[in-house]
C-alpha cells in the first residue's frame, strides 16, 4: 500500500475508462485527477517547483507568485503548504469559488483580476499584476507555466511513459491545450517511439492557441487568448476545436453514467469522439487524456441556472449527440515556429 509524507508524492497513473459504452467510438480515458490536487496540474507544479529548488532560485525566503485559471494555483497551494513556501495565485473572476475557497484552505493568497487587459483578455491582466509583484518584491519568483519548461518535461517523464506502458500499440492520442505543456510533453515523447503516434490537440472555440479570433470564454482550464510560447506545433497532427456548449454536454453524458469529470475533461471528450465520429478509424487505438474531476464545477457546469443563462435552454439535452458538423471546427497547423522561445529556468521580472 502507499504511504507518503508529502501529498504530491501520490499520483495515479494507471486508471482509464473506457468509453465505447457512452460514446459508441473505441477510446480510452486516462483519469489525472486522482491525486491531492485533483488534477493533472500537479505534475506540473512539483516538476516546476523541484527544479527550482535544484537551481537555487527558490529557497526558504522566497514567495511563489504564478498565474493560473485553478488547477496549477490549487497543485501550487499544497506542493506551498507541504514545503512551507508562501504562495500568490493571480486568477480572474471564471475562476470556480471552490477552487479559490481551496487555495485559501491551504495557507495561499488569492488575487481575482477583474478586467481584462486589450487583447490579451483575462489572461494578459493577470500577467501584469504578476508582473508588478515581481518588479516591486525581489522575494518573489513567478515559475511562468507558460515559458517554463519543466512544465512539458514532467508530462515526458511521466504521463507519455505512462501511455506508453499501458497501450504499447497506441495509434492515436488527444491532448487539451491549454499552456500546452501535457501536450508538447507527450508529443515529444512519442515523437521517437517505436511506432507513430497521431496527436490531436484539443483546443476550446474562442482561444488563439493555434490562431483565429480570440472569443468569450466561460470554462476555464484549455485555451489562451495569446500564443503559447511553449507550443511548437511541428509536433501537432491535427487541432480540433470545441464549442463550450459541446463542452458541457460532453460533462452531463458522462456524468448520467456516474462519471463526474471537468470542463477540460469534457472538452477533450467531445473533440475526441467527434473526431472520431469523421475520420472512422476502427481497428486504432486511441487514448484521451482526461486533466480534471468534477466537484470544482459543481456550480458552474453542472448548476442548471448557470448552464441555461450562458448557453441558452437546450444545452442540457444531452440524450442527444453533439451538433459536430455546426459545434466543431478542425483546423491543421499552419504556424511551425515558436512565437516565444521558453525561458531556460524560472525568473524573476525587472520593472
Amino acid at each position: 500500500m502507499p504511504v507518503i509524507t508529502e501529498p504530491h508524492a501520490f499520483n495515479e497513473e494507471e486508471l482509464y475508462v473506457d468509453l465505447r459504452p457512452i460514446f459508441e467510438h473505441s477510446l480510452f480515458l486516462k483519469c489525472e485527477g486522482f491525486n491531492f490536487a485533483g488534477s493533472i496540474k500537479l505534475k506540473a507544479a512539483t516538476e516546476m517547483v523541484e527544479s527550482a529548488e535544484r537551481n537555487g532560485d527558490l529557497t526558504s525566503d522566497s514567495i511563489l507568485v504564478e498565474s493560473s485559471s485553478g488547477n496549477l494555483g490549487v497543485a501550487l497551494s499544497i506542493i506551498a503548504a507541504s514545503k512551507g513556501y508562501q504562495f500568490l495565485c493571480v486568477t480572474d473572476s471564471r475562476c470556480n469559488l471552490t477552487t479559490r475557497l481551496m487555495m485559501e484552505a491551504l495557507g495561499s493568497q488569492v488575487h481575482v483580476v477583474s478586467d481584462e487587459e486589450g487583447n490579451g483578455g483575462f489572461l494578459g491582466a493577470r500577467l501584469a499584476y504578476v508582473r508588478d509583484m515581481c518588479a516591486s518584491d525581489p522575494r518573489c519568483i513567478w515559475l511562468s507555466q507558460y515559458t517554463n519548461p519543466s512544465n512539458w518535461m514532467a508530462h515526458y517523464r511521466r504521463t507519455a511513459p505512462a501511455i506508453a506502458h499501458s497501450f504499447p500499440q497506441l495509434d492515436l492520442l488527444f491532448v487539451g491545450a491549454g499552456t500546452t505543456g501535457t501536450l508538447m510533453g507527450c508529443a515529444r515523447y512519442f515523437r521517437n517511439w517505436h511506432r507513430p503516434v497521431q496527436i490531436i490537440a484539443v483546443d476550446s472555440v474562442g482561444s488563439v492557441t493555434f490562431g483565429g479570433a480570440p472569443g468569450r470564454r466561460m470554462i476555464p482550464g484549455l485555451g489562451m487568448s495569446v500564443r503559447p510560447p511553449l507550443l511548437d506545433d511541428s509536433y501537432v497532427d491535427d487541432v480540433v476545436r470545441v464549442e463550450e456548449a459541446d463542452t458541457i454536454r460532453a460533462c452531463h453524458r458522462l456524468a448520467r453514467r456516474g462519471f463526474v469529470f471537468g470542463g477540460s475533461t469534457g472538452t477533450v471528450v467531445s473533440g475526441a469522439t467527434d473526431w472520431l465520429a469523421r475520420h472512422g478509424t476502427r481497428g486504432h487505438t486511441a487514448v484521451a487524456i482526461a486533466p480534471d474531476l468534477g466537484e470544482r464545477y459543481l456550480d458552474t457546469i453542472y448548476q442548471a441556472n448557470w448552464v441555461q443563462d450562458l448557453y441558452g435552454e437546450d444545452v442540457l439535452d444531452t440524450d442527444l449527440p453533439p451538433d459536430t458538423d455546426a459545434a466543431t471546427a478542425r483546423t491543421a497547423p499552419q504556424d511551425r515556429s515558436l512565437d516565444t522561445q521558453p525561458s531556460p529556468r524560472p525568473h524573476r521580472f525587472e520593472a
